[in-house]
């Protein structure tokens, strides 16, 4: 068996049953991780002696009979700019995944490509077979865009399902898999209450394990391919067209419609920017450091009044009563949409300036098919739709009504079974 082929889920059961150990799970992933990590470039600390650690640790409480939870024995990469005891943070922002410190990180379809980004790195590691697994951060598109440019399944939660910012419902962790039943199992292990965060949702973790695909027929689906203004690339439409197909050919009822979201963009812009005003700190001290998109959006934040944040955050409220009633009246259950723009791009462009001819004014501009989703504060998957004509990996974006995240899984497990 390869064990770093080897679904998640199958990965957990063959540790429960005391037939695979946390400890030799560990050595084929080291070994994975040795031989192709340099070539990508995606998990830029390796904590093996930590990790080490832990393997004997649980292997010695499963040999008493007990396990620590649903994610017992299985290694995960964790997000750089997420805190970690003991071992370096660093900071990510943009669509890409690179910096002077470590470099890019690399597409496994085709080094020469980008994997996205901010969880670039996780997406990277996933696809490329270097863990089962990877969480992830989505404030823009971080979890949506790289899981689309990978060939993966990308869940953007519903805000509070998975603890973060206790007042702030624009950046989410999600998971990030082969699969939709291993997103599913590692959201089991992310997701919990707690009573310090006043988003928290009271979801129960073992509501997302033994996930199964959906059935298709009857499945009722609004379906948009630009949000009724969007640039999208040919070659990203024709996929999506012959997804749509097959969705229609399983039962689904496929209807063109989208609920106006076109003023999410300010929305977004001004959000994102306040959020960007509390690492002002950074250009005072470090301003030599920091690459120009990030010194923009930090200036932006810090010029911006507190009128706009306060019609901003009215806004934010109002785009979320309309995407709300827009599933909620019976007609649709998901809104299907191009989760990217474009098909991954050069490893040495630091962003897309243009789709179609079209420029895009900002480095956050060409990531809005996500941005907009971001603004509903509902969760969207992103789930393989097909490769194009050259080999490459194109994402098709559910989103769905607030709170079914796993509900979006198990559409998203029926999806991937049309294509295999």
């Amino acid at each position: 068996m390869d064990l770093c082929a080897t679904p998640a889920v199958e990965l957990a059961r063959l540790i429960r049953a005391r037939e695979l150990s946390a400890a030799e799970l560990l050595a084929a992933v080291l070994a994975r991780i040795d031989e192709v990590n340099p070539a990508i470039n995606a998990i830029v600390t390796l904590a093996a002696e930590q990790a080490s650690a832990a393997a004997a640790r649980l292997d010695a409480q499963a040999a008493r009979g007990s396990f620590a939870g649903p994610l017992h024995g299985l290694p995960i990469a964790v997000k750089d700019l997420a805190e970690t005891a003991g071992i370096r943070t660093t900071f990510g922002v943009g669509s890409q995944t690179f910096n002077p410190v470590f470099g890019p990180t690399r597409n496994p379809y085709d080094t020469r490509l980008t994997p996205g980004g901010s969880s670039g790195g996780a997406a990277a590691a996933v696809a490329a077979g270097l863990i089962p697994f990877a969480d992830g951060s989505d404030l823009a598109a971080s979890v949506r865009n790289p899981a689309s440019f990978c060939g993966l399944v990308g869940l953007r939660t519903t805000p509070g399902l998975v603890s973060g910012d206790p007042f702030d419902p624009l950046g989410v962790v999600g998971p990030i898999a082969r699969t939709a039943p291993d997103a599913a199992l590692l959201l089991a292990g992310l997701c919990g209450t707690d009573p310090g965060l006043p988003l928290a949702r009271p979801d129960r973790p073992d509501g997302f394990l033994g996930l199964r695909p959906a059935p298709l027929r009857g499945l009722r689906v609004a379906w948009s391919f630009d949000l009724g203004d969007l640039p999208v690339q040919p070659e990203v439409l024709a996929v999506l067209a012959e997804c749509r197909r097959s969705m229609e050919d399983a039962g689904c009822a496929v209807t063109d419609a989208a609920p106006a979201l076109a003023d999410a963009d300010e929305v977004f812009q001004v959000l994102r920017a306040a959020r960007m005003a509390g690492m002002a700190h950074l250009l005072r001290d470090h301003r030599d450091q920091v690459k120009a998109t990030l010194a923009w959006n930090i200036e932006k934040g810090v010029a911006l009044g507190g009128e706009q944040v306060a019609a901003a955050r009215a806004g934010h409220a109002e785009i979320f009563r309309r995407f709300s009633s827009f599933l909620a009246d019976g007609r649709y259950e998901v809104l299907a949409l191009p989760t990217v723009q474009v098909l991954p791009f050069p490893v040495e462009q630091e962003w897309v300036t243009e789709i179609n001819g079209e420029p895009m004014a900002t480095y956050i501009d060409w990531m809005r098919s996500c941005s907009r989703i971001t603004v509903t504060a509902h969760p969207a998957v992103s789930v393989p739709a097909g490769l194009t004509a050259a080999g490459l990996p194109v994402g098709l974006q559910l989103v769905g009504r607030y709170g079914a995240d796993r509900r979006l899984l198990e559409i998203a497990a029926a999806i991937m079974e049309l294509a295999s």
